[in-house]
């Protein structure tokens, strides 16, 4: 009987023997110990990189439940709803200790019966609160279309050139802080009409926030850029509408969001002054009526239609920022 060498066994398992299913499992831990009893260092790297690793297996992404969705809905409407009531609530008190001011009630019952019937016609000095409006916003829109016409392009040329704005910038600084009412005779004067009175003051008070901003975006633009212009030869035009543009219109839409608000605060007083249909002249002819629940109506129908001009250049202008999804 010929005996085999211990070592002799182990190379012939280590190279030709099959391993049960069961010792698969332990594959790892006890090929240690038959490499160091052989000295087959090599097997037990090869073992261990065919042996599978375990992969940790995360829990799926889920979106927000519908008590999180509801909850953070909440959190955003309790406080504008709260400090709604705190109005309403010093508003009632203050009916309650003056008999010529109106309650909240009594504002609400006129305005269902105001609006009933918004846009009734008896007469140019009768009409309903909806043509009033209308005629507001038509004197805004062509005021403020024509400052931004004119504002946009002079920003532009404030800011790319410094002679133009050493030249123009004390202007700008004596005149922006003039009220609107003082500009209303003088539109008066030169025009001779109502109307073009009120365009007139729409546009010299809302040209000033497109300029500045306008000009402050193009003097932030990064040198860098117009040195590469340079380089490549491009014209005025091209540097305008390819560098300039672009890197200005976040600027640009922010000066069109503050002169659509003061056009529409302009228009208000101009309106009481200047008379003829407009919500302005409305708020002064109900007052000559002595209907202080129309004129808190009113003042309502001014701040909601401000608001959603607001908001509305406020999405235009996120639509177009660099930023914007």
């Amino acid at each position: 009987m010929t005996l085999v060498a211990p070592t002799e066994i182990l190379e012939i398992d280590m190279t030709t023997a099959t391993f049960p299913t069961g010792l698969d499992r332990s594959l790892e831990s006890v090929m240690p110990a038959v490499a160091t009893a052989s000295g087959d260092a090599e097997a037990v790297k090869d073992c261990r990189d065919a042996a599978p690793e375990a992969v940790p297996v995360l829990p799926a992404s889920r979106g927000p439940s519908l008590g999180e969705r509801l909850g953070g809905l909440l959190r955003r409407a309790i406080p504008p709803v709260i400090g709604l009531a705190l109005v309403i609530g010093i508003w009632a008190l203050v009916a309650m200790k003056s008999a010529d001011f109106p309650s909240p009630a009594k504002t609400f019952d006129a305005a269902v019966v105001l609006f009933s019937d918004p846009f009734y016609s008896n007469g140019p000095n009768d009409q309903g609160i909806g043509w009033n409006i209308l005629s507001s916003l038509k004197r805004v829109g062509v005021g403020f279309g024509v400052a931004a016409l004119v504002g946009i392009p002079l920003g532009f040329i404030i800011g790319r050139f410094a002679f133009m704005n050493s030249m123009l910038a004390p202007i700008i600084s004596l005149l922006r802080p003039v009220s609107p009412l003082a500009w209303l005779p003088i539109g008066l004067m030169v025009f001779k009409a109502a109307d073009p009175a009120s365009t007139w003051t729409i546009f010299i008070c809302s040209i000033w926030p497109m300029i500045l901003n306008t000009a402050q975006g193009v003097q932030r633009v990064p040198q860098d850029y117009l040195n590469v212009a340079r380089v490549l030869n491009l014209s005025e035009f091209r540097i305008i509408t390819k560098i300039l543009l672009p890197s200005v219109l976040p600027y640009m839409l922010t000066g069109i969001r503050l002169s659509i608000g003061t056009a529409w605060l302009v228009i208000v007083a101009a309106e009481m002054l200047t008379g003829g249909v407009g919500i302005g002249f409305w708020v002064w002819d109900e007052w000559n009526n002595l209907k202080v629940e129309h004129i808190i109506i009113a003042i309502f129908v001014i701040g909601i239609v401000g608001l959603l001009l607001e908001n509305l250049l406020l999405l235009i202008a996120r639509r177009f920022s660099y930023g914007a999804n």
